[in-house]
């Protein structure tokens, strides 16, 4: 029988086995995996997305469906978030009044352009996205008993640039609503002039405000109302020579940008350059309007215009 030795620190044994399993060669060395703990912080809930919108002024988090039913305004700093065409209209007119012009003209490419996109396929992405022909909707609707013609321009739409459809539509707007003896609105938000159609797209800043100086020849009223942004073209045309000139809050307006105006002149701009409340304070514009206010205020100013213009007539035909 074999007989082992034990000491403190060795163990010795005379048999030929030894006492403990040799280590794995290193062709054998294979090490296990330990199984992961659950972590100490707890996962995130996702949200669904079109759930939650975050303000871009004050951060805060709003139901999305509570900013639809205010109007995309948030009801803890009143920022104005942008607004679909579609959607201004229904917020003005009263339901079912609202009689739609010129709804199947569509911009062509006259000019052939090219560049990173052509315009053709820039058009029918936006056709795709928006679901709009172009970047305004006009036609003739009632605003409280005010029947009015009534434009109103889409930022989505290609940066709610004017082109030859653009100045079209508005024009014959104005035209038609000359001919009907009816007070025209047009609610302004763009970048300005369409650079993909050249001098065409130029051209309609002076044609609208043609039709603009018959309207006003007529005695009838014009209410321009800025939205953010505009700029260029559209401001420098129909958007500036309205008999009223009103402003969301919060607006940027201008002919060109802050960042352009101050490389050029290489000088600081005053705080709040180009804000609606800077512009107010300066004349340029008559009244700044909340959103959710915009239509009660319109009506209001329909009121007082109407009323001018029908004393004014009455004045004139010697009555």
């Amino acid at each position: 029988m074999a007989t082992t030795i034990l000491t403190k620190k060795t163990i010795v044994s005379d048999s030929p086995e030894p006492a403990l399993n040799p280590p794995p060669t290193s062709s054998q060395t294979s090490f296990l995996k330990k199984p992961k703990l659950g972590s100490s912080k707890k996962k995130k809930r996702e949200i669904p997305e079109g759930l939650w919108v975050k303000c871009d002024k004050c951060e805060t988090m709003i139901f999305d469906k509570e900013l639809d039913e205010n109007l995309k305004v948030c009801s803890k700093c009143q920022h104005h978030f942008a607004i679909g065409a579609r959607e201004r209209i229904h917020s003005l007119v009263e339901t079912c009044s609202f009689e739609e012009m010129d709804a199947q003209m569509i911009s062509v490419d006259m000019l052939g352009f090219t560049g990173a996109a052509s315009y053709k396929d820039k058009l029918a992405a936006n056709w795709k996205k928006t679901n709009l022909k172009d970047a305004v909707i006009t036609g003739i609707g009632k605003i409280g008993p005010h029947r009015a013609g009534l434009g109103v321009m889409d930022f989505s739409f290609l940066g709610g640039s004017m082109g030859s459809v653009v100045g079209e539509k508005l024009t014959r707007l104005i035209e038609r609503s000359t001919e009907k003896n009816l007070p025209v609105i047009i609610i302004s938000t763009s970048g300005g002039a369409r650079m993909y159609e050249g001098m065409f797209s130029l051209m309609q800043m002076a044609k609208t405000c043609a039709a603009l100086a018959y309207h006003a020849k007529a005695r009838l009223p014009y209410i321009s109302v800025l939205t953010n942004p505009d700029y260029a073209g559209v401001m420098a045309s129909y958007a500036s020579v309205g008999d009223l000139i009103l402003a969301e809050p919060g607006a940027l307006i201008g002919f060109a940008g802050p960042r352009v105006i101050k490389d050029t002149t290489q000088a600081d701009l005053p705080p709040g350059f180009q804000t609606a409340e800077f512009l107010l304070d300066h004349g340029l514009i008559d009244a700044i309007v909340s959103r959710k206010e915009m239509k009660t205020r319109l009506i209001e100013y329909l009121d007082y215009l109407t009323t001018r213009q029908k004393n004014g007539t009455a004045a004139a035909a010697g009555v």
